[in-house]
């Protein structure tokens, strides 16, 4: 036989219950229980609203929130038996709630839907989430600045399509993704304030004839205000939305970064060592060490833009207001939050641990004709050469250079004056890395005055 308890909770209008496979395909109750304190936090709300303006009793309110505490209890307990045929987490909750306070339960959905009921458990539930995102972004930000502050002197290539481009420090590297990192601790703050509205009061579209407080239930809610359009407010999922997208660009900053770790901890390059917290071992090769945090993280972003594709494609054709289609938004949302946050974790962590090696990344700063932009501004200064004509001077110079087999500075002041006669010793001056990076004095550029700079000012900025 059919469940009857799913059709008392949506009234005598339907006879006979729902088939397995509807109920399969209805129910949300699998995922959406992951808002179950959002659930409750807004139903007490709501109980405790509906007392003060005279709606329903003030012992009917009271035993609804306390019988809310209970119920709430049970879910963390582990006690509570979730029903497939109740659909979701509200009704589950009522239905519960029933039997353990039993009428006054029946007056709690008064001047509310399950459509406001629902867009105000998600947009508590987001709301977390972006707090949570805030302060892992925060943690690896600090992690980064202690790497650039320890290493604001250390010189490394910097690289253009992955070329030798240009020394740069160690510091200057780490605090480039501090800057990326801090433009996304920008964004989740901003998608914070922009959806703290709240939905509660809607009801199904139209808003309700009761004389509710929505101002009441906002504030105790921690909401900045209540939604201002009944329609919008049950059909919105902009705040889901925009999560996703401020997600999507953190995990991309993220993979970068994971990319760079994978690259540099190789063999090949041997910039940084990982902690054995954070590699693994091959099972048939001892002599490996694996990255393989770095390349989860790399491959989890995936999901995240998945999901955020995924939400777009649901809501794109909706007309006003509710449709069940937006039950598909929570599973995605919930899969890029719960990688979002591992990913900054981990990469916290990783960060944090690593040693990098002042030696390779030094040997490696001189090579590939690092210091030949050094050697054409050197032109332009010191010969009053235009860039242009210092440029085709130091490509003939660095042409010289692979024919011998050396770098820049192992050229003899013969050798250059023999491309340019203007040239002096006084060249040579400019062509190591140490001076080219101190040479780098413009703000925001490399020295290791400017990093110092730039680390004092986000350690002010962070409160550190």
């Amino acid at each position: 036989m059919a469940d009857k308890t799913s059709n008392q909770m949506w009234g005598g209008r339907f006879a006979a219950g729902p088939d397995a496979i509807m109920e399969a395909i209805n129910a949300s109750i699998g995922y959406d229980q992951r808002m179950a304190a959002q659930d409750i936090a807004g139903s007490r709300a709501h109980a405790a609203m509906l007392a003060a303006t005279g709606i329903v009793s003030d012992s009917d309110a009271k035993a609804i929130r306390e019988g809310l505490l209970t119920v709430l209890s049970e879910i963390e307990g582990g006690t509570f038996e979730f029903s497939t045929a109740l659909e979701d987490i509200h009704m589950n909750v009522e239905a519960r709630l029933k039997e353990v306070v039993g009428e006054p339960a029946g007056r709690l959905h008064t001047a509310r839907s399950r459509n406001d009921q629902v867009a105000t458990d998600f947009k508590l539930w987001v709301r977390d989430q972006l707090d949570q995102a805030a302060e892992g972004v925060e943690s690896l930000m600090k992690a980064l600045i202690g790497q650039a502050e320890a290493g604001a002197d250390w010189v490394m290539p910097g690289f253009t399509h992955l070329q030798t481009a240009q020394p740069v420090t160690w510091g200057h590297h780490m605090m480039a993704y501090v800057e990326m990192l801090g433009r996304d601790l920008s964004r989740l703050r901003d998608a914070r304030e922009r959806m703290n509205e709240c939905p509660l009061g809607s009801a199904a579209l139209a808003g309700t004839g009761f004389p509710i407080d929505r101002d009441m239930t906002a504030q105790a809610l921690g909401f900045a205000r209540p939604t201002a359009n009944s329609l919008d407010a049950v059909a919105d999922r902009d705040f889901a939305l925009e999560f996703l997208s401020v997600a999507s660009v953190c995990a991309m900053h993220l993979s970068r970064l994971a990319e760079e770790l994978v690259i540099w901890s190789s063999a090949q390059f041997r910039f940084v060592k990982m902690s054995d917290k954070w590699s693994t071992g091959s099972s048939i090769m001892p002599q490996k060490r694996n990255p393989d945090a770095a390349e989860l993280i790399r491959a989890k972003i995936g999901r995240i833009f998945g999901a955020n594709v995924a939400l777009m494609t649901v809501m794109k054709g909706l007309p006003l207001a509710y449709s069940k289609d937006m039950q598909e938004d929570k599973e995605q949302v919930f899969d890029a939050a719960d990688n979002l946050l591992l990913a900054l974790a981990a990469m916290a962590g990783m960060v944090t641990d690593m040693q990098a090696n002042r030696e390779a990344l030094k040997a490696a700063a001189g090579s590939g004709f690092s210091t030949a932009t050094d050697l054409a501004d050197w032109l332009v200064r010191e010969l009053n050469l235009p860039f242009r004509d210092a440029h085709h001077v130091t490509g003939s110079l660095v042409a010289l250079a692979e024919g011998k087999g050396c770098d820049l500075p192992d050229l003899s002041l013969a050798d250059m004056q023999g491309v340019h006669a203007g040239i002096t010793d006084a060249v040579f001056g400019v062509l190591g890395v140490d001076n080219s990076v101190n040479s780098r004095i413009s703000y925001g550029g490399t020295s290791p005055m400017c990093v110092r700079e730039q680390v004092a000012a986000w350690k002010t900025r962070l409160g550190l």
